[in-house]
């Protein structure tokens, strides 16, 4: 799992490196294992608002425990995503 304050870590540190379309790292780190745009677009803003980002990629039994916890603690927001890869 990766949290808020890591991510925004990486997202400050890498603030101004682009990367080819315009991208942030972020985006294209997310983009690359198959998170759609949209989204892509909710979670840096997200991030950057210091909001926490909770990433968890694991076999979907341990996605989906994951997924009831964040639930269970009035998560603002759970999106899974089926990435292939």
């Amino acid at each position: 799992m990766v949290f808020g304050p890591l991510v925004s870590w990486i997202v400050g540190a890498l603030e101004s490196a682009l990367v080819t379309g315009g991208l942030s790292a972020f985006s294209a780190a997310l983009l690359s294992v198959g998170i759609p745009n949209n989204s892509i677009v909710k979670y840096e803003k997200a991030v950057k608002a210091n909001k926490f980002l909770v990433i968890v990629h694991d076999t979907a039994e341990n996605v989906d425990n994951a997924r009831k916890i964040l639930h269970a603690v009035n998560g603002q927001e759970i999106d899974v995503h089926d990435v292939k890869g």
